[in-house]
């Protein structure tokens, strides 16, 4: 099993959307992810929820959470930042993580079509790149 960990700021949009999205995808391949933010905001962003649910991706288990409380799930075998200030503020990872940026517009404040861009992005450009790296 090849752990991922998808890094954003808040940790409820974007990070929870590629969570999402490469445990639904990946998943049957033996990829799962994890999420987490450099400054949680505590909270999942009602319309990142029903992204998700539309998509057939969410799961109850999904929460916002710290770099430091995801980090008893490691060792990761790849962590992805999906935006600059997570890029910026990413720790190393200990135990040979190798770290990518792809970096997505944050849909916070934005209507639900927003989100709906930004979970089709994550969909088609994030699943190829993790599955590229994990190779």
């Amino acid at each position: 099993m090849k752990r991922v960990l998808i890094l954003c700021t808040g940790n409820s949009c974007r990070s929870i959307i590629g969570e999402a999205l490469v445990n639904k995808k990946l998943g049957p391949k033996g990829v799962v992810a994890f999420s987490a933010g450099s400054r949680p905001s505590g909270r999942v962003n009602p319309n990142a929820k029903k992204v998700l649910e539309s998509m057939g991706a969410w799961r109850d288990s999904y929460y916002s959470k710290s770099i430091d409380e995801i980090t008893k799930e490691g060792p990761f075998d790849l962590v992805v930042t999906v935006c600059d200030n997570a890029k910026e503020s990413c720790p190393i990872f200990w135990g040979g993580a190798k770290t990518v940026h792809l970096g997505f517009e944050d849909p916070d404040g934005k209507e639900f079509e927003a989100f709906k861009n930004t979970a089709e992005s994550i969909e088609k450009e994030l699943i190829p790149l993790i599955e590229k790296e994990l190779s």
